[in-house]
C-alpha cells in the first residue's frame, strides 16, 4: 500500500520539489496550494514520470479549506502517513515598521496555519498509531537577525511547538521532524511582504540586510536539496529532531554554538552589514 502524504505550499519552491520527491519515492502525494491554477507544472511532471500526485486546494488560513482537503484525502485513502507543513511567507520590516496586523498576519500563516492543519490530522494519525509530521522551519528559527523579526518570531514559535509535540505524540507512534534550511534559492524574496510602515530611521539597516539576504539567496541552497533532506528524514526509522540544510545554516549554527552571545552578535553584524 502506498503511503499517503500531504504537502502544503506546493505551488513553488520547497513544497513543489518535496511533493515531486515524495511522489518519486512511492508516496501518493497531495500537493496542496491556495490557487490550484498554479498546479499545472507539477501535474505535467507527474504525468510524464507517472507519479501519484494530485493537486488540491488548501488555504492554511481557512478552516473550511483545511477541513475539505483533509476530508478528501481521507475519503480517498482512509489514512494519512505524512504531513509536510511548508506554506509560509517572508515579512520584511523592523519592529517599529510593523503594525500589529502585520505581525498577526505573519503568525496566522506561518504558525497558526501549521497548528490548524496538525490538529485536523492528529485524530487520524493517533487512530493509526503511526504518522510523521514535518515542520519546515528555518535556521532563523534558532537565530535572530535584524529586519525580519516577524518572520523570525514565527519560526521560533514553530520550533517550540515542534519540540513540545515530539513528547506528546511519540506515545502514539507519531514522529515530529523540524527542517531548518538556510537561505534557499526560491522565490521567497520576490514574493516577500513588506511591513506597512517604513520609518526613515531604519532605512539604512533595512537596505543593507535585505541586499545581503538577496545576494545570499542567489548562491543559496537549491530547494531540491531541502526536499531530498525531507525524504531522507521521513524514510528513517529513528529520525533526528532537527535537520539543518545548507552550508550557511551549518555555519551559522556552529558559530552560535561556539561563540558567546556578544561574539555572535558581532559575527552577524559582520556577515549581514558589511
Amino acid at each position: 500500500m502506498d503511503k499517503v502524504a500531504l504537502v502544503t505550499g506546493s505551488s513553488s519552491g520547497i513544497g513543489f520539489e518535496t511533493a515531486l520527491e515524495l511522489g518519486r519515492n512511492g508516496y501518493h502525494t497531495y500537493a496542496t496550494m491556495r490557487d490550484i491554477s498554479k498546479g499545472s507544472k507539477i501535474l505535467e511532471i507527474a504525468k510524464k514520470e507517472n507519479l501519484k500526485i494530485k493537486v488540491i486546494e488548501l488555504d492554511v488560513n481557512d478552516d473550511q479549506s483545511i477541513k475539505n482537503a483533509v476530508k478528501k484525502i481521507l475519503d480517498e485513502n482512509k489514512r494519512l502517513d505524512l504531513l509536510v507543513n511548508n506554506a509560509g511567507y517572508f515579512l520584511v520590516g523592523c519592529l517599529e515598521d510593523m503594525t500589529e496586523k502585520d505581525l498577526k498576519d505573519q503568525f496566522e500563516t506561518n504558525f497558526f496555519g501549521v497548528v490548524r492543519i496538525i490538529q485536523s490530522v492528529l485524530p487520524t494519525m493517533r487512530n493509526q498509531k503511526s504518522g510523521t509530521i514535518v515542520n519546515v522551519s528555518s535556521v532563523a528559527g534558532r537565530i535572530g537577525f535584524p529586519v525580519t523579526p516577524g518572520y523570525i518570531s514565527s519560526k521560533f514559535a514553530l520550533e517550540g511547538l515542534s519540540e513540545s509535540m515530539r513528547y506528546e505524540l511519540a506515545p502514539f507512534g507519531i514522529k515530529t521532524i523540524i527542517i531548518e534550511p538556510g537561505v534557499v534559492k526560491t522565490n521567497l524574496f520576490t514574493t516577500l511582504k513588506k511591513a506597512t510602515k517604513a520609518d526613515p530611521a531604519y532605512k539604512d539597516i533595512t537596505q543593507k540586510v535585505l541586499s545581503g539576504l538577496i545576494m545570499m539567496s542567489q548562491m543559496g541552497t537549491q530547494p531540491q536539496e531541502v526536499a531530498s533532506t525531507i525524504v531522507k528524514a521521513v524514510s528513517s526509522d529513528n529520525p533526528l529532531p532537527r535537520y539543518p540544510v545548507g552550508n550557511d545554516a551549518a555555519m551559522f549554527l556552529e558559530a552560535k554554538k561556539v561563540k558567546t552571545d556578544i561574539e555572535f552578535e558581532n559575527y552577524i553584524k559582520k556577515e549581514l552589514f558589511s
